[in-house]
């Protein structure tokens, strides 16, 4: 609403007023502004949209063209060999697929490491960058629910392009009349595993992510974190074996997120002995293992709540 007052020259300084000292003639316009009386959808569903559409941004839903390439080779380049363990698994008549569920996942950790590094930066480095994180919060939304659905939708995006081959590796399974009861167990299997997996290692390359607006820092700091740690435990392991150090192995491979990804798919899962000198955590040993893990997951989610307390500052 606007009030114009009308000032007809003609009196002192150009300004005419009512003989009688009444206020000068004022008329209302009525521009259409309006208050909002529709329903209001609240904290929820922020978060659910904010979880959604970060879930669509991991694989390029959304975006641009070029920003699809690096998610859709990834899934091709895990979902490919499965497509090809199963055509070979039918056309042989083999009893059993080439691959476990669980080792499957275990083959391509590289990979997911990519898909990982490419992705975590675009969710959470370039919201830091443009500083946006303001505009977030204006809305009824906390830095918490920030946090969850950001976490949720980057652990739901490891979770399916790990589990898609396994998907594809089951399906075939079934279609080659392989064992009903050996197949699912064992896809069950395969999907705790993927989803541990996701959970750990989203939580480690958020937060690594989040210490940068830079998403080319981003990307490079995640791979760093992910393979330096591995190599470095590796090497470690196969040096304690050349020295007899077999006790050692085991407990070395809690300083890795990839050695503790394979150390409780040992133990609990039985998938081989993954460390060198066919060493493997025992179930006693998986326990510590599986604590370790719950820590860490729980650890890179209390880092991020603490990182975005002041990031819309």
């Amino acid at each position: 609403m606007t009030t114009d007052s009308l000032t007809p020259s003609g009196g002192p300084g150009g300004t005419a007023r009512p003989g009688n000292g009444a206020a000068p003639e004022s008329r209302i316009h009525d521009i259409g502004y309006r208050g909002y009386d529709g329903p209001r959808l609240g904290r929820a569903y922020a978060r659910r949209s904010l979880f959604a559409q970060s879930l669509r941004g991991a694989f390029g839903l959304g975006r641009s063209a070029r920003s699809k390439i690096v998610p859709v080779l990834i899934t091709c380049v895990m979902t490919l060999p499965a497509v090809i363990a199963v055509a070979v698994t039918m056309m042989s008549g083999a009893a059993e697929l080439p691959m476990t569920y669980v080792e499957y996942t275990a083959g391509f950790e590289m990979v997911i490491t990519l898909f990982l590094a490419a992705q975590a930066p675009q969710a959470v480095s370039l919201d830091l960058r443009y500083r946006t994180m303001p505009l977030y919060f204006s809305r009824p939304i906390a830095f918490s629910d920030y946090v969850r659905a950001k976490y949720l939708a980057m652990a739901c995006a490891v979770f399916m392009l790990t589990a898609l081959p396994q998907v594809v590796l089951y399906a075939g399974a079934l279609l080659a009349k392989l064992d009903f009861a050996n197949q699912t167990s064992a896809f069950a299997e395969g999907l705790a595993g993927a989803a541990v997996l996701a959970l750990l290692y989203s939580g480690i390359g958020l937060v690594v992510a989040a210490l940068t607006p830079r998403r080319g820092f981003g990307v490079a700091a995640v791979i760093a974190v992910m393979m330096l740690s591995f190599a470095a435990v590796s090497t470690l392991q196969v040096a304690a074996d050349l020295n007899d150090a077999k006790g050692a192995v085991s407990w070395l491979g809690l300083f890795s997120p990839s050695t503790l990804i394979y150390g409780l798919q040992h133990a609990f899962l039985g998938d081989g002995a993954p460390f060198p000198g066919d060493a493997g955590p025992s179930t006693t040993q998986g326990i510590v293992y599986l604590l370790v893990v719950a820590v860490l997951i729980a650890g890179s989610y209390g880092l991020l709540i603490r990182r975005y307390r002041k990031a819309g500052l």
